[in-house]
């Protein structure tokens, strides 16, 4: 395998880049001079050292000045943490904190639980979810998933995961409601859509 298939591979990982896409990315990238691939190749290793993620919600960040381990949502003590918002990535989390339909607090779980896989837990965070619940005081957890199989069997899985822990501390358990058309990502729903979806929760 040459370097030009060898960096395809890598851009085939990818969230959404196919075969063709990813070779493109690859004969693009010969076509700049030596300083952009440079830039680039500088950029991509300053993203590990001035990013973390936040040991509460899951959330990658900028560092601040202090090192600190938590985002600013979470470290703000004036946000609403009665309410618990669980969705699959940080662009979902990023889409409805920009539509501002929501001021609760976040749980990026991961992914989505594949249907047809048994060994689930090494896929999701669940376990660190429930550490997360057992030391709020939580009203309510929203699970907002992408309207899709996949996004539904991860609702039912972790519906099912929280219920005896929820029940036990009389926490409301919720899922996004009408508003998101089937088979829609939640990355991508404009802000009356999630404003929509998440006042018909149920």
């Amino acid at each position: 395998m040459d370097i030009i298939d060898k960096l395809t591979e890598v851009f085939k990982e990818f969230p959404g880049i196919g075969e063709r896409q990813a070779r493109r990315f690859v004969y693009f990238l010969m076509s700049r001079n030596g300083a952009y691939n440079e830039n680039l190749s500088a950029l991509i290793l300053d993203l590990k050292k001035e990013v973390a993620q936040c040991k509460e919600c899951f959330r990658f960040f900028i560092l601040n000045k202090n090192k600190e381990k938590l985002c600013d949502i979470c470290a703000n003590t004036n946000i609403d943490s009665s309410v618990l918002m669980i969705v699959e990535k940080d662009s979902d989390l990023e889409s409805i904190r920009k539509s501002r339909v929501y001021g609760g607090k976040y749980f990026i779980l991961g992914g989505l639980v594949p249907i047809v896989e048994k060994n689930t837990k090494s896929r999701v965070r669940i376990e660190e979810l429930k550490e997360r619940v057992k030391k709020n005081h939580l009203q309510e957890i929203i699970l907002a998933f992408s309207l899709s199989p996949q996004g539904d069997h991860t609702d039912t899985y972790v519906r099912n995961e929280l219920k005896e822990l929820a029940e036990k501390q009389n926490v409301k358990i919720s899922s996004l409601g009408k508003g998101l058309s089937t088979g829609t990502e939640l990355e991508y729903s404009d802000n009356d859509t999630l404003k929509n979806a998440l006042k018909n929760r149920q």
